[in-house]
């Protein structure tokens, strides 16, 4: 079985991802109330009581706001670092604390790297999953980048990253000069031009498929965001690109599945 890897919605009003392999589920992020969420699950034929573990980036509302109603209600076990746990008040009998660069091995068949990133206000950090010798990334909330997360996301089979804003929009748009300064800063997102630079560090011929995330509403579209991403990974990325939107859950990407191809008329993508 493949790891599969669905967003059941992303942006400002709320974050998270399932990630399924054939011995675990697992959450990466947990921002919507326990209505949304067993909602957005439901449509999956899931159950929030079949997640194994809630993996969280950090502490922002969006991202970990229904960590703790995830608890109560379900006692669905967090997986969180120290800082993000205190932060949302865990129970600290259904949390697992993790520190950065940490391998956590979720099943016989799962296991995610916490790699810390830049993000003003809170310990953040991306995620990679690895699934028998496949790996994908999750990264959201930074305003730059380390060569350590380079190192740690370059090669990954599926690549889901935020591309936030479009530069003009946002500086021409109608946001106070101080939340345009801290959106745009180091510690804040990933403009659609700096995902697409990072992108052109990490994308490698083993990279499939990719997931632009948490557009913003007012100051990004996904026109801007894909064709701005794709000018600067057009000539070393040729597999499947898609937005990641509000509402969902989406289409799944499938990592580390292979698919046949009987005849060019007939070819289906990869990673669909």
């Amino acid at each position: 079985m493949a790891m599969t890897l669905t967003h059941l919605g992303t942006g400002s009003r709320g974050n998270a991802t399932l990630l399924e392999t054939e011995h675990a589920k697992i959450l990466i992020d947990q921002g919507f109330s326990g209505a949304q969420l067993e909602k957005r699950l439901g449509r999956l034929n899931l159950h929030p009581t079949d997640i194994d573990y809630v993996f969280i980036s950090h502490h922002h509302g969006d991202h970990g706001g229904g960590a703790a109603v995830t608890q109560k209600r379900w006692n669905v076990k967090i997986q969180a670092n120290h800082r993000t746990a205190e932060e949302l008040g865990l129970i600290p009998e259904l949390t697992h604390y993790f520190d950065s660069l940490d391998v956590i091995n979720v099943s016989q068949d799962l296991s995610v790297l916490a790699v810390p990133v830049p993000h003003s206000g809170a310990d953040n950090v991306a995620f990679v999953a690895s699934h028998n010798g496949h790996r994908a990334a999750v990264i959201t909330d930074l305003g730059s980048w380390t060569d350590e997360l380079v190192t740690h996301v370059r090669g990954c089979e599926h690549i889901a990253i935020e591309a936030n804003y479009d530069h003009n929009r946002l500086m021409n748009g109608p946001y106070p000069y101080s939340l345009k300064d801290r959106i745009s800063g180091r510690g804040g997102h990933l403009s659609n031009e700096q995902t697409g630079q990072f992108l052109a560090q990490v994308c490698t011929p083993a990279t499939k498929s990719i997931s632009l995330t948490h557009l913003s509403v007012k100051n990004n579209q996904p026109h801007l965001a894909e064709s701005t991403v794709l000018y600067h990974i057009d000539e070393i990325f040729s597999g499947d690109i898609s937005i990641s939107l509000q509402d969902g859950p989406e289409r799944s990407h499938f990592i580390g599945e292979k698919v046949e191809v009987e005849s060019p008329e007939n070819e289906s993508p990869l990673n669909q």
